[in-house]
């Protein structure tokens, strides 16, 4: 598993958290930095995704 899947994936659950706390508590610069967060967990976790399939790729040849 790639650095970035797994940063990835503590990006987006740091993300979630603050999305919802921002959501509950009414504050929309927390809520907007958690959906921020999310996107660049998304982001990492399909790159991560794509070296993780090229590795794959790479080493049955």
């Amino acid at each position: 598993m790639d650095k970035d899947r797994i940063s990835g994936a503590v990006d987006k659950a740091k993300g979630a958290i603050k999305d919802a706390v921002g959501s509950a508590t009414g504050d929309t610069k927390t809520q907007a930095e958690g959906k921020v967060d999310k996107a660049k967990g998304t982001g990492e976790n399909a790159m991560g995704g794509a070296k993780d399939a090229l590795r794959d790729a790479t080493d049955k040849h």
